[in-house]
Protein backbone atom coordinates (compact mmCIF):
# COMPACT_ATOMS: atom_id res chain seq x y z
CA UNK A 1 0.00 0.00 0.00
CA UNK A 2 1.45 3.50 -0.59
CA UNK A 3 2.74 5.51 1.74
CA UNK A 4 0.35 8.48 1.47
CA UNK A 5 -2.72 6.26 1.21
CA UNK A 6 -1.74 4.67 4.65
CA UNK A 7 -0.99 7.81 6.44
CA UNK A 8 -4.41 9.02 5.45
CA UNK A 9 -6.01 6.01 6.55
CA UNK A 10 -4.02 6.53 9.55
CA UNK A 11 -5.02 10.08 10.06
CA UNK A 12 -8.48 9.26 9.76
CA UNK A 13 -8.29 6.55 12.43
CA UNK A 14 -6.65 9.18 15.11
CA UNK A 15 -9.46 12.12 14.41
CA UNK A 16 -12.41 9.29 14.25
CA UNK A 17 -10.56 8.16 18.41
CA UNK A 18 -9.77 11.40 19.56
CA UNK A 19 -12.81 12.70 18.86
CA UNK A 20 -15.01 10.25 20.01
CA UNK A 21 -12.53 9.75 23.18
CA UNK A 22 -12.81 13.59 23.68
CA UNK A 23 -16.56 13.82 23.14
CA UNK A 24 -17.15 10.79 26.23
CA UNK A 25 -16.30 13.60 28.29
CA UNK A 26 -18.71 15.87 27.74
CA UNK A 27 -21.83 13.12 26.15
CA UNK A 28 -22.36 11.75 29.67
CA UNK A 29 -22.80 14.81 31.57
CA UNK A 30 -26.22 15.46 29.66
CA UNK A 31 -27.08 12.01 30.36
CA UNK A 32 -26.52 12.03 34.27
CA UNK A 33 -30.04 13.51 35.43
CA UNK A 34 -31.49 10.40 33.34
CA UNK A 35 -28.99 7.68 34.54
CA UNK A 36 -29.57 9.28 38.25
CA UNK A 37 -33.61 9.12 37.73
CA UNK A 38 -33.30 5.59 36.72
CA UNK A 39 -29.86 4.27 38.93
CA UNK A 40 -30.40 6.52 41.82
CA UNK A 41 -27.43 7.12 43.50
CA UNK A 42 -27.30 10.96 43.88
CA UNK A 43 -24.73 11.14 46.65
CA UNK A 44 -22.36 9.02 44.68
CA UNK A 45 -23.26 10.98 41.58
CA UNK A 46 -19.49 12.69 41.16
CA UNK A 47 -17.82 9.64 41.19
CA UNK A 48 -18.87 8.78 37.94
CA UNK A 49 -16.51 11.98 36.57
CA UNK A 50 -13.58 11.19 39.18
CA UNK A 51 -13.42 7.72 38.85
CA UNK A 52 -12.62 8.53 34.69
CA UNK A 53 -10.72 11.03 36.37
CA UNK A 54 -8.65 9.00 38.09
CA UNK A 55 -7.38 6.53 35.76
CA UNK A 56 -7.35 8.66 32.83
CA UNK A 57 -4.68 10.67 34.45
CA UNK A 58 -2.70 7.78 36.38
CA UNK A 59 -2.25 5.72 33.36
CA UNK A 60 -1.08 8.45 30.75
CA UNK A 61 2.64 8.30 31.10
CA UNK A 62 2.65 4.81 31.43
CA UNK A 63 0.76 3.86 28.45
CA UNK A 64 3.39 6.71 26.31
CA UNK A 65 6.64 4.36 27.94
CA UNK A 66 4.64 1.06 27.23
CA UNK A 67 4.01 3.04 23.59
CA UNK A 68 7.98 3.75 23.48
CA UNK A 69 8.38 -0.15 24.14
CA UNK A 70 6.10 -2.18 22.18
CA UNK A 71 5.30 0.15 19.23
CA UNK A 72 2.52 3.14 19.01
CA UNK A 73 0.33 0.50 17.10
CA UNK A 74 -0.68 -2.26 19.66
CA UNK A 75 -0.65 0.36 22.39
CA UNK A 76 -3.33 2.47 21.02
CA UNK A 77 -5.37 -0.72 19.54
CA UNK A 78 -5.36 -2.01 22.97
CA UNK A 79 -6.70 1.53 24.20
CA UNK A 80 -9.36 1.70 21.84
CA UNK A 81 -10.79 -2.34 22.85
CA UNK A 82 -10.39 -0.88 26.79
CA UNK A 83 -12.10 1.81 26.43
CA UNK A 84 -14.96 0.16 24.27
CA UNK A 85 -15.09 -2.72 26.83
CA UNK A 86 -15.69 0.33 29.79
CA UNK A 87 -18.05 1.72 27.25
CA UNK A 88 -20.18 -1.61 26.50
CA UNK A 89 -20.37 -2.80 29.99
CA UNK A 90 -21.61 1.06 31.62
CA UNK A 91 -24.71 0.72 29.04
CA UNK A 92 -25.13 -2.17 30.97
CA UNK A 93 -24.70 -0.84 34.36
CA UNK A 94 -28.08 -1.68 36.67
CA UNK A 95 -27.33 0.77 39.42
CA UNK A 96 -24.44 3.98 40.47
CA UNK A 97 -21.96 1.83 41.63
CA UNK A 98 -21.61 -0.55 38.41
CA UNK A 99 -21.34 2.48 36.15
CA UNK A 100 -18.50 4.20 38.65
CA UNK A 101 -16.49 0.92 37.95
CA UNK A 102 -16.82 0.84 34.40
CA UNK A 103 -16.31 4.46 34.02
CA UNK A 104 -13.32 3.60 36.06
CA UNK A 105 -12.04 1.04 33.46
CA UNK A 106 -13.27 3.32 30.50
CA UNK A 107 -10.63 5.62 31.99
CA UNK A 108 -8.28 3.45 31.29
CA UNK A 109 -8.93 3.28 27.64
CA UNK A 110 -8.84 6.95 27.41
CA UNK A 111 -6.05 7.77 28.91
CA UNK A 112 -3.90 5.31 26.80
CA UNK A 113 -5.70 7.07 23.41
CA UNK A 114 -6.03 11.04 24.23
CA UNK A 115 -1.99 10.97 24.44
CA UNK A 116 -1.16 8.32 21.48
CA UNK A 117 -2.68 10.32 18.58
CA UNK A 118 0.00 13.02 19.33
CA UNK A 119 2.39 11.29 19.67
CA UNK A 120 2.20 9.60 16.24
CA UNK A 121 1.51 12.47 14.95
CA UNK A 122 4.86 13.61 16.16
CA UNK A 123 5.90 9.89 14.35
CA UNK A 124 4.93 10.46 10.77
CA UNK A 125 5.28 14.09 10.27
CA UNK A 126 8.47 16.11 9.88
CA UNK A 127 8.87 19.10 12.56
CA UNK A 128 7.60 21.87 10.04
CA UNK A 129 4.85 20.11 9.33
CA UNK A 130 3.49 18.82 13.08
CA UNK A 131 1.70 22.16 14.02
CA UNK A 132 -0.83 22.59 11.60
CA UNK A 133 -1.94 19.01 12.57
CA UNK A 134 -1.49 19.06 16.02
CA UNK A 135 -3.05 22.52 15.74
CA UNK A 136 -6.47 20.71 14.39
CA UNK A 137 -6.29 17.79 16.85
CA UNK A 138 -6.62 20.82 19.29
CA UNK A 139 -9.72 21.73 17.20
CA UNK A 140 -11.26 18.53 17.06
CA UNK A 141 -10.98 18.50 20.84
CA UNK A 142 -12.84 21.77 21.15
CA UNK A 143 -14.97 20.81 18.86
CA UNK A 144 -15.95 18.21 20.75
CA UNK A 145 -16.32 19.82 23.70
CA UNK A 146 -19.03 21.99 21.83
CA UNK A 147 -21.45 19.62 20.58
CA UNK A 148 -20.95 16.88 23.25
CA UNK A 149 -23.63 18.29 25.18
CA UNK A 150 -25.84 18.82 22.19
CA UNK A 151 -25.74 15.51 21.00
CA UNK A 152 -26.05 13.93 24.79
CA UNK A 153 -29.13 15.76 24.77
CA UNK A 154 -30.82 14.41 22.03
CA UNK A 155 -29.69 10.96 22.36
CA UNK A 156 -31.57 11.03 25.83
CA UNK A 157 -34.36 12.97 24.61
CA UNK A 158 -34.89 10.52 21.31
CA UNK A 159 -33.63 7.16 23.21
CA UNK A 160 -32.53 5.15 26.36
CA UNK A 161 -29.39 6.70 27.87
CA UNK A 162 -27.33 3.40 27.26
CA UNK A 163 -27.06 4.92 23.98
CA UNK A 164 -24.66 7.50 25.24
CA UNK A 165 -22.04 4.76 25.77
CA UNK A 166 -23.51 2.32 22.98
CA UNK A 167 -23.12 4.95 20.37
CA UNK A 168 -18.75 4.85 20.85
CA UNK A 169 -18.77 0.66 19.59
CA UNK A 170 -19.12 1.32 15.72
CA UNK A 171 -17.07 4.44 15.67
CA UNK A 172 -14.40 2.57 17.93
CA UNK A 173 -14.15 -0.44 16.16
CA UNK A 174 -13.89 1.79 12.77
CA UNK A 175 -11.11 3.42 14.56
CA UNK A 176 -9.44 0.68 15.64
CA UNK A 177 -9.48 -1.11 12.07
CA UNK A 178 -8.34 2.06 10.30
CA UNK A 179 -5.29 2.30 12.76
CA UNK A 180 -4.63 -1.05 12.83
CA UNK A 181 -4.46 -0.50 8.91
CA UNK A 182 -2.32 2.92 8.81
CA UNK A 183 0.45 1.50 11.50
CA UNK A 184 0.66 -1.85 9.31
CA UNK A 185 4.31 -3.02 9.51
CA UNK A 186 5.50 -0.70 11.89
CA UNK A 187 8.93 -1.28 13.20
CA UNK A 188 9.93 -1.59 16.76
CA UNK A 189 12.01 1.11 18.17
CA UNK A 190 13.37 -0.99 21.55
CA UNK A 191 14.83 -4.54 20.48
CA UNK A 192 14.84 -6.00 24.18
CA UNK A 193 12.01 -4.98 26.53
CA UNK A 194 12.20 -4.05 30.05
CA UNK A 195 9.00 -3.14 32.04
CA UNK A 196 9.62 -0.59 34.96
CA UNK A 197 7.37 -2.38 37.23
CA UNK A 198 8.25 -0.72 41.01
CA UNK A 199 8.41 2.57 39.18
CA UNK A 200 4.56 1.89 37.10
CA UNK A 201 3.43 0.98 40.88
CA UNK A 202 4.77 3.62 42.79
CA UNK A 203 3.50 6.20 40.48
CA UNK A 204 0.10 4.92 40.29
CA UNK A 205 -0.38 5.20 43.95
CA UNK A 206 0.76 8.33 44.53
CA UNK A 207 -0.69 9.79 41.81
CA UNK A 208 -4.05 8.05 42.77
CA UNK A 209 -2.93 9.48 46.57
CA UNK A 210 -2.97 13.06 45.13
CA UNK A 211 -5.84 13.19 43.15
CA UNK A 212 -8.13 11.53 45.44
CA UNK A 213 -7.16 14.14 48.40
CA UNK A 214 -7.20 16.94 46.23
CA UNK A 215 -11.23 15.77 45.49
CA UNK A 216 -11.94 15.00 48.68
CA UNK A 217 -10.57 17.72 50.66
CA UNK A 218 -12.88 20.42 51.96
CA UNK A 219 -16.30 18.74 50.38
CA UNK A 220 -15.88 14.85 51.51
CA UNK A 221 -14.09 15.11 54.36
CA UNK A 222 -12.23 18.53 56.19
CA UNK A 223 -8.66 18.98 55.01
CA UNK A 224 -7.18 18.54 58.19
CA UNK A 225 -8.83 15.19 58.77
CA UNK A 226 -6.44 11.76 59.05
CA UNK A 227 -8.05 11.01 55.67
CA UNK A 228 -7.05 13.74 53.26
CA UNK A 229 -3.64 14.11 55.46
CA UNK A 230 -3.05 10.37 55.48
CA UNK A 231 -3.80 10.23 51.14
CA UNK A 232 -1.31 13.11 50.75
CA UNK A 233 1.39 11.96 52.85
CA UNK A 234 1.01 8.52 50.51
CA UNK A 235 1.50 10.74 47.64
CA UNK A 236 4.52 12.34 48.37
CA UNK A 237 6.03 9.22 50.05
CA UNK A 238 5.49 7.44 46.80
CA UNK A 239 6.61 9.81 44.96
CA UNK A 240 9.70 9.85 46.42
CA UNK A 241 10.01 6.10 45.81
CA UNK A 242 8.70 6.38 42.50
CA UNK A 243 11.67 8.90 42.21
CA UNK A 244 14.13 6.27 43.90
CA UNK A 245 12.72 3.56 41.22
CA UNK A 246 13.32 5.44 38.09
CA UNK A 247 17.21 5.96 39.26
CA UNK A 248 17.84 2.88 39.48
CA UNK A 249 15.54 1.68 36.19
CA UNK A 250 16.47 0.24 33.02
CA UNK A 251 14.02 1.92 31.49
CA UNK A 252 12.30 4.36 33.86
CA UNK A 253 8.43 4.90 33.13
CA UNK A 254 9.33 8.72 33.24
CA UNK A 255 13.00 9.18 33.16
CA UNK A 256 14.47 11.66 35.18
CA UNK A 257 17.06 12.51 32.56
CA UNK A 258 13.89 14.02 30.55
CA UNK A 259 14.05 16.60 33.34
CA UNK A 260 17.56 17.81 31.91
CA UNK A 261 16.62 19.12 28.22
CA UNK A 262 15.34 23.00 29.45
CA UNK A 263 13.06 22.88 26.58
CA UNK A 264 10.84 19.63 28.02
CA UNK A 265 10.91 20.82 31.44
CA UNK A 266 9.78 24.85 30.96
CA UNK A 267 7.44 23.08 28.26
CA UNK A 268 6.18 20.90 31.19
CA UNK A 269 5.95 23.97 33.96
CA UNK A 270 4.15 26.14 31.46
CA UNK A 271 1.30 23.33 30.44
CA UNK A 272 1.11 22.67 34.23
CA UNK A 273 0.60 26.44 35.20
CA UNK A 274 -1.88 26.94 32.17
CA UNK A 275 -3.88 23.87 33.46
CA UNK A 276 -3.45 24.92 37.15
CA UNK A 277 -5.33 28.81 35.94
CA UNK A 278 -7.59 27.52 32.71
CA UNK A 279 -9.08 24.32 34.32
CA UNK A 280 -9.46 25.07 38.19
CA UNK A 281 -11.04 28.95 36.62
CA UNK A 282 -13.57 27.42 34.31
CA UNK A 283 -15.32 25.96 36.85
CA UNK A 284 -16.12 29.43 38.32
CA UNK A 285 -17.61 30.74 34.90
CA UNK A 286 -20.93 29.53 35.07
CA UNK A 287 -21.54 30.62 38.87
CA UNK A 288 -20.95 33.93 38.40
CA UNK A 289 -23.15 33.62 34.84
CA UNK A 290 -25.97 32.39 37.12
CA UNK A 291 -25.38 32.99 40.15
CA UNK A 292 -24.44 36.96 39.55
CA UNK A 293 -25.66 38.00 36.28
CA UNK A 294 -28.56 35.53 36.11
CA UNK A 295 -28.80 33.69 33.29
CA UNK A 296 -30.11 30.22 32.91
CA UNK A 297 -28.10 26.98 33.14
CA UNK A 298 -28.63 27.00 29.16
CA UNK A 299 -27.42 30.13 28.56
CA UNK A 300 -24.26 29.90 30.56
CA UNK A 301 -23.62 26.96 27.96
CA UNK A 302 -24.10 28.92 24.68
CA UNK A 303 -22.06 31.88 26.69
CA UNK A 304 -18.99 29.37 27.01
CA UNK A 305 -19.69 28.49 23.35
CA UNK A 306 -17.35 31.71 22.03
CA UNK A 307 -14.81 30.69 24.46
CA UNK A 308 -14.25 27.22 22.55
CA UNK A 309 -14.82 28.51 19.00
CA UNK A 310 -11.69 30.99 19.90
CA UNK A 311 -9.67 28.61 21.40
CA UNK A 312 -10.60 26.32 18.26
CA UNK A 313 -9.24 28.80 15.49
CA UNK A 314 -6.22 30.28 17.77
CA UNK A 315 -5.06 26.01 18.28
CA UNK A 316 -5.21 25.97 14.28
CA UNK A 317 -3.50 29.45 14.10
CA UNK A 318 -0.61 28.20 16.87
CA UNK A 319 0.10 25.22 14.85
CA UNK A 320 1.17 27.01 11.56
CA UNK A 321 2.94 29.93 13.93
CA UNK A 322 4.85 27.41 15.40
CA UNK A 323 7.23 26.62 12.42
CA UNK A 324 8.02 30.32 12.06
CA UNK A 325 8.34 31.60 15.73
CA UNK A 326 10.00 30.78 18.57
CA UNK A 327 7.74 28.33 21.35
CA UNK A 328 9.02 31.23 24.08
CA UNK A 329 6.85 33.75 21.68
CA UNK A 330 3.65 31.85 20.94
CA UNK A 331 4.15 30.57 25.14
CA UNK A 332 4.19 34.26 26.30
CA UNK A 333 1.45 35.45 23.82
CA UNK A 334 -1.04 32.69 25.18
CA UNK A 335 -0.15 33.73 28.39
CA UNK A 336 -0.37 36.69 28.03
CA UNK A 337 -3.93 36.95 26.32
CA UNK A 338 -5.05 34.59 29.47
CA UNK A 339 -3.98 36.95 32.11
CA UNK A 340 -5.86 39.61 30.23
CA UNK A 341 -8.92 37.40 30.31
CA UNK A 342 -8.50 36.86 34.09
CA UNK A 343 -7.63 40.42 34.73
CA UNK A 344 -10.84 42.00 33.02
CA UNK A 345 -12.78 38.86 34.75
CA UNK A 346 -11.61 39.96 38.10
CA UNK A 347 -13.36 43.59 37.51
CA UNK A 348 -17.18 41.57 37.01
CA UNK A 349 -19.51 43.37 38.74
CA UNK A 350 -23.46 43.06 39.51
CA UNK A 351 -23.73 45.06 36.66
CA UNK A 352 -21.57 43.70 34.23
CA UNK A 353 -23.49 41.94 30.97
CA UNK A 354 -23.07 39.03 29.30
CA UNK A 355 -22.03 40.34 26.24
CA UNK A 356 -19.22 41.67 28.03
CA UNK A 357 -18.57 38.58 29.98
CA UNK A 358 -18.34 37.24 26.44
CA UNK A 359 -15.53 39.47 25.09
CA UNK A 360 -13.20 38.44 28.24
CA UNK A 361 -13.79 34.39 28.12
CA UNK A 362 -12.59 35.41 24.07
CA UNK A 363 -9.21 36.19 25.57
CA UNK A 364 -8.63 33.40 27.54
CA UNK A 365 -9.88 31.06 24.57
CA UNK A 366 -7.31 32.63 22.19
CA UNK A 367 -4.74 32.25 25.03
CA UNK A 368 -5.58 28.73 25.57
CA UNK A 369 -5.80 27.66 22.04
CA UNK A 370 -1.91 29.29 21.36
CA UNK A 371 -0.89 27.25 24.19
CA UNK A 372 -1.92 23.90 23.91
CA UNK A 373 -0.33 22.59 20.31
CA UNK A 374 2.63 24.54 21.29
CA UNK A 375 3.30 22.62 24.30
CA UNK A 376 3.02 19.13 22.39
CA UNK A 377 5.29 20.14 19.53
CA UNK A 378 8.11 21.79 21.44
CA UNK A 379 8.35 18.15 23.55
CA UNK A 380 8.51 16.09 20.89
CA UNK A 381 10.67 18.23 18.43
CA UNK A 382 13.49 18.02 21.57
CA UNK A 383 13.59 14.03 21.17
CA UNK A 384 14.18 11.40 19.06
CA UNK A 385 10.89 8.53 18.35
CA UNK A 386 12.73 6.59 21.13
CA UNK A 387 11.48 8.36 23.76
CA UNK A 388 8.36 10.33 21.80
CA UNK A 389 5.71 8.37 23.59
CA UNK A 390 6.81 9.04 26.69
CA UNK A 391 7.88 12.75 26.46
CA UNK A 392 4.27 13.50 24.90
CA UNK A 393 2.83 11.48 27.47
CA UNK A 394 3.97 13.54 29.98
CA UNK A 395 2.90 16.93 28.82
CA UNK A 396 -1.22 15.64 29.01
CA UNK A 397 0.18 14.69 32.65
CA UNK A 398 1.44 17.35 33.89
CA UNK A 399 -1.68 19.85 32.30
CA UNK A 400 -4.10 17.43 34.09
CA UNK A 401 -2.41 17.70 37.45
CA UNK A 402 -2.60 21.17 37.06
CA UNK A 403 -5.95 21.14 36.19
CA UNK A 404 -6.94 19.30 39.17
CA UNK A 405 -4.70 21.12 41.56
CA UNK A 406 -5.99 24.45 40.15
CA UNK A 407 -9.97 23.24 40.85
CA UNK A 408 -8.33 22.77 44.60
CA UNK A 409 -6.58 25.65 44.75
CA UNK A 410 -8.97 28.06 43.61
CA UNK A 411 -11.80 26.10 45.51
CA UNK A 412 -9.99 27.05 48.98
CA UNK A 413 -9.56 30.68 47.88
CA UNK A 414 -12.94 30.91 46.91
CA UNK A 415 -14.28 29.34 50.10
CA UNK A 416 -12.23 31.24 52.71
CA UNK A 417 -12.94 34.87 50.63
CA UNK A 418 -16.72 34.13 50.66
CA UNK A 419 -17.15 33.07 54.12
CA UNK A 420 -15.13 36.53 55.53
CA UNK A 421 -17.01 38.70 52.86
CA UNK A 422 -20.56 37.14 54.26
CA UNK A 423 -19.44 37.91 57.88
CA UNK A 424 -17.90 41.06 56.92
CA UNK A 425 -20.75 42.50 54.94
CA UNK A 426 -23.62 40.71 54.22
CA UNK A 427 -24.49 39.22 57.59
CA UNK A 428 -24.39 42.41 59.33
CA UNK A 429 -26.82 43.85 56.65
CA UNK A 430 -29.44 41.72 57.42
CA UNK A 431 -28.79 41.41 61.09
CA UNK A 432 -31.20 44.00 62.02
CA UNK A 433 -34.51 43.39 59.58
CA UNK A 434 -36.78 41.19 61.63
CA UNK A 435 -38.81 40.44 58.80
CA UNK A 436 -35.64 38.40 57.58
CA UNK A 437 -35.93 36.64 60.70
CA UNK A 438 -39.27 34.79 60.52
CA UNK A 439 -40.57 32.19 58.62
CA UNK A 440 -38.85 30.08 56.22
CA UNK A 441 -35.91 32.10 55.44
CA UNK A 442 -35.08 31.89 59.25
CA UNK A 443 -33.69 28.34 58.75
CA UNK A 444 -31.71 29.11 56.05
CA UNK A 445 -29.80 31.99 57.32
CA UNK A 446 -29.07 30.23 60.55
CA UNK A 447 -27.69 27.23 58.84
CA UNK A 448 -25.54 30.00 56.68
CA UNK A 449 -23.68 31.28 59.69
CA UNK A 450 -22.03 27.90 59.62
CA UNK A 451 -22.09 27.03 55.79
CA UNK A 452 -22.38 30.71 54.37
CA UNK A 453 -21.96 29.48 50.26
CA UNK A 454 -25.23 27.31 50.98
CA UNK A 455 -26.95 30.90 50.42
CA UNK A 456 -24.90 31.01 46.94
CA UNK A 457 -27.50 28.14 46.22
CA UNK A 458 -30.15 30.07 46.09
CA UNK A 459 -28.81 32.32 43.10
CA UNK A 460 -28.35 29.15 41.75
CA UNK A 461 -32.17 28.12 41.75
CA UNK A 462 -34.95 30.06 40.13
CA UNK A 463 -37.51 27.71 41.84
CA UNK A 464 -36.06 28.74 45.32
CA UNK A 465 -36.05 32.33 44.55
CA UNK A 466 -39.56 32.37 43.46
CA UNK A 467 -40.68 31.49 47.00
CA UNK A 468 -39.30 34.18 48.23
CA UNK A 469 -42.05 36.83 48.66
CA UNK A 470 -40.82 40.02 46.09
CA UNK A 471 -39.98 42.68 48.74
CA UNK A 472 -37.82 40.23 50.39
CA UNK A 473 -35.80 39.73 47.11
CA UNK A 474 -35.17 43.53 46.73
CA UNK A 475 -33.22 43.09 50.70
CA UNK A 476 -31.67 39.91 50.33
CA UNK A 477 -30.53 38.93 46.86
CA UNK A 478 -28.41 42.57 45.94
CA UNK A 479 -26.34 41.90 48.76
CA UNK A 480 -25.90 38.30 48.27
CA UNK A 481 -25.04 38.65 44.85
CA UNK A 482 -22.43 41.05 45.46
CA UNK A 483 -20.85 39.07 47.85
CA UNK A 484 -20.53 36.09 45.18
CA UNK A 485 -19.47 38.69 42.99
CA UNK A 486 -16.36 39.89 45.44
CA UNK A 487 -15.30 36.29 46.05
CA UNK A 488 -15.48 35.32 42.41
CA UNK A 489 -13.31 38.40 41.84
CA UNK A 490 -10.36 37.27 43.86
CA UNK A 491 -10.48 33.70 42.53
CA UNK A 492 -10.28 35.35 38.79
CA UNK A 493 -7.76 37.31 40.53
CA UNK A 494 -5.46 34.33 41.56
CA UNK A 495 -6.00 32.78 38.41
CA UNK A 496 -4.63 36.03 37.01
CA UNK A 497 -1.50 35.67 39.03
CA UNK A 498 -0.74 32.40 38.29
CA UNK A 499 -0.43 32.71 34.39
CA UNK A 500 1.33 35.91 35.16
CA UNK A 501 4.09 33.00 36.61
CA UNK A 502 3.70 31.54 33.77
CA UNK A 503 4.67 34.39 31.42
CA UNK A 504 8.12 34.90 33.76
CA UNK A 505 8.76 30.72 33.14
CA UNK A 506 8.29 31.45 29.17
CA UNK A 507 10.98 33.34 29.02
CA UNK A 508 13.05 30.88 30.16
CA UNK A 509 12.58 28.88 26.92
CA UNK A 510 15.20 30.77 25.53
CA UNK A 511 15.11 31.15 21.50
CA UNK A 512 13.83 27.39 21.46
CA UNK A 513 11.81 26.88 17.99
CA UNK A 514 11.59 24.30 15.23
CA UNK A 515 15.12 25.16 12.78
CA UNK A 516 17.58 23.43 10.87
CA UNK A 517 21.13 24.11 11.43
CA UNK A 518 23.80 24.39 8.71
CA UNK A 519 25.77 21.92 10.41
CA UNK A 520 22.94 19.02 12.17
CA UNK A 521 24.22 17.42 14.60
CA UNK A 522 25.30 13.30 13.54
CA UNK A 523 22.68 11.68 15.84
CA UNK A 524 19.66 12.39 18.36
CA UNK A 525 21.48 12.23 21.58
CA UNK A 526 23.72 15.10 19.97
CA UNK A 527 21.25 16.82 18.60
CA UNK A 528 19.26 16.66 22.69
CA UNK A 529 22.89 18.07 23.44
CA UNK A 530 22.76 20.82 21.24
CA UNK A 531 19.33 21.61 22.33
CA UNK A 532 19.62 21.75 26.18
CA UNK A 533 23.12 24.14 25.76
CA UNK A 534 22.17 26.15 22.93
CA UNK A 535 18.25 26.97 23.49
CA UNK A 536 17.40 25.52 20.19
CA UNK A 537 15.16 22.69 18.24
CA UNK A 538 16.57 20.48 16.00
CA UNK A 539 15.25 16.96 14.52
CA UNK A 540 17.59 16.82 11.25
CA UNK A 541 17.10 14.64 8.43
CA UNK A 542 19.99 12.47 9.44
CA UNK A 543 18.52 12.31 13.08
CA UNK A 544 15.98 10.67 11.36
CA UNK A 545 17.41 8.56 9.45
CA UNK A 546 18.52 7.26 12.39
CA UNK A 547 15.07 6.53 14.01
CA UNK A 548 12.78 4.76 10.99
CA UNK A 549 9.33 6.08 9.92
CA UNK A 550 6.63 4.28 11.47
CA UNK A 551 5.05 4.27 7.63
CA UNK A 552 8.54 3.37 6.32
CA UNK A 553 7.23 0.26 4.24
CA UNK A 554 9.79 -2.46 4.70
CA UNK A 555 10.23 -3.04 1.18
CA UNK A 556 10.90 0.53 0.15
CA UNK A 557 14.76 1.29 -1.00
CA UNK A 558 16.53 3.44 1.66
CA UNK A 559 15.31 7.29 0.85
CA UNK A 560 18.69 8.45 -0.74
CA UNK A 561 20.13 12.27 0.69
Amino acid sequence: MQLEVRRNILLAGLFLALFFASLDQTVVGTAMPRIIGELGGLSIMAWVTTAYMLTSTTIVPIAGKLADLFGRRIIYVIGIIVFMAGSALCGTSSNMTELILYRALQGVGGGIMMPMAMTIVGDVFPPEERGKWQGLMGGIFGLSSVVGPTIGGYIVDNSSWQWVFYINLPVGALAAATIAIGLHGEKPLIEKVVIDYAGAITLIISTVSLLLGLNLGGTDYSWTSWQIIGLLLLAMVSAVLFIAAEQRAAEPILSLELFKNRVFTITNIVGFLMGLGMFGSLMFLPLFLQGVIGVSATSSGNTMLPMMFAMIGASTLGGRLVTKVSFRSLFVSGMSLMSLGFYFLSTMTVNTSQIIAIVYIILIGLGMGLIMPTVTIAVQSAFGARQRGVATSATQFFRSIGGTLGMTLLGVVFNYRSIALMEEEFFPLIQNRPDLQAGPLNSMLVAAHSHPQSLFNVLLSPDSVQQIPAEVQQILLPPLKATLADSLQTVFFVAMAITIVGIAISFLMGNAGIEKKNNPPATVEQAGITLFAEGFVTETEIAAELVPDLLEDKQDEPKQK
